[in-house]
């Protein structure tokens, strides 16, 4: 244990507190058990070393350990805990949990025979941690970790704070939102940056390898986490590989999931759980229509990649209209609003409000006599009217 002491305070002297997500404001560190969940590379381990940091004390009462550390090999969690707690510990920090098989178990453990101790658990992939919330749910706290958005990438790369608005805060201010913003900003130059390597924090190490480190990842979730997580064979993984190119060449669309099926060799529905490891892996995101009864099978509308730093990284050309709309869908789902698939426009957000996605030239005709229905175009600074800029929905968190 005195080495996984030694490894937290050589990593913790690396971290920097010049930037930091969001989201570390809003977890409420005072509970006793909290789940941190989210996509690979979205900064899950950077935002714990830097709460540590910044209100913990460093001695023997704060310890994190990457449960896929060789000590683990040999020792439980329980016992680390124990031995944790005897030199004095109150604070445990546990990464990467997907990788101890038996850690729901011995976390619910933990938590209910030491109530003192503090304990922040988080993992690469959110699909064991859903998994496992049938023991934890009546004790855990989850928060979730998103990409980086728009306005977070501007402070991070422009050293530029920005506020965050509600959705309906930017439907009712959003011309004065946008002559604030861009008396800071020029945003059109940073949101180009943006879509390609903004999503995640780790751009700021090399831009020039930044989509050949994604690229990496995308095939970690594939041949590690999700076999891990669903005990899917090796062969039905391939499948799911030609299933996440399809996607790629032609995201976003309108699947046909016979054809796709048939292509693959699979069952429809076993289409549609490949389709749904994928999305809860925040790989692609799967947009159903806005007509009820929809079930967690359902086939999708529409079938985007999660966002567009991933467009880049499986295609190097990707389409501009298809990019603007993978912005769109993961800026607002991030941000915890809900999209559907309408009869008229390309989007319904929280049944509320109608949007019609395009470039500067985008005309109103396709939502003409649509309640609450807004043009949100590319390419341009301003708002005027029910026209709104596609960068403002950066704002959102």
């Amino acid at each position: 244990m005195d080495r996984l002491f030694k490894l937290f305070r050589q990593n913790i002297k690396r971290i920097s507190l010049d930037f930091k997500r969001g989201l570390i404001d809003k977890i409420d560190w005072s509970e006793q058990l909290i789940a941190i969940v989210g996509a690979r590379g979205s900064g899950k381990t950077t935002l714990m070393f830097q709460y540590i940091k910044e209100n913990l004390p460093l001695k023997n009462q704060t310890l994190y350990a990457s449960l896929d550390d060789i000590y683990f090999y040999e020792n439980s969690l329980v016992d680390l805990a124990e031995k944790f707690i005897e030199y004095g510990g109150k604070y445990l920090f546990l990464d990467e949990v997907h990788k101890y098989p038996t850690w729901s178990i011995e976390v619910k453990n933990l938590y209910d025979n030491y109530p003192d101790l503090k304990i922040v658990i988080s993992g690469s992939s959110i699909l064991e941690i859903f998994r496992s919330y049938a023991d934890l749910s009546r004790r855990i706290i989850v928060y979730h970790l998103p990409e980086m958005s728009f306005r977070e990438f501007v402070e991070f790369h422009a050293k530029v704070k920005l506020k965050s608005y509600s959705l309906d805060k930017i439907i009712e201010n959003h011309i004065d939102i946008t002559n604030e913003t861009c008396s800071k900003i020029e945003p059109l130059p940073l949101f180009k940056k943006y879509l390609k390597y903004g999503s995640y924090p780790f751009f700021a190490k090399n831009t020039n390898r930044y989509h050949e480190k994604l690229r990496q990842i995308i095939e970690t979730v594939l041949d590690v986490d999700i076999p891990q997580t669903k005990n899917i064979e090796i062969s039905n993984i391939a499948k799911m590989k030609r299933l996440l190119g399809i996607i790629s060449a032609s995201s976003p669309f309108k699947p046909n999931i016979s054809d796709i099926a048939k292509a693959l060799g699979v069952h429809r529905n076993t289409l549609l759980q490949y389709m749904n490891h994928l999305a809860k892996a925040e790989i692609i995101y799967l947009l159903t229509s806005d007509k009820k009864g929809d079930g967690q099978l359902a086939k999708p509308e529409k079938v985007y990649l999660h966002n567009s730093n991933i467009m880049y990284a499986m295609n190097e050309n990707p389409d501009i209209g298809n990019m603007r709309e993978t912005f769109f869908v993961n800026q607002i789902t991030m941000s915890g609003n809900s999209l559907k698939y309408p009869h008229k426009g390309d989007f319904i957000i929280n049944d509320k409000y109608t949007f019609e996605i395009g470039g500067k030239g985008k005309k109103f005709k396709q939502i003409a006599n649509v309640k609450n229905s807004f043009v949100v175009a590319d390419d341009i600074k301003y708002s005027f009217n029910n026209k709104l800029p596609l960068w403002l929905f950066g704002l959102l968190y």
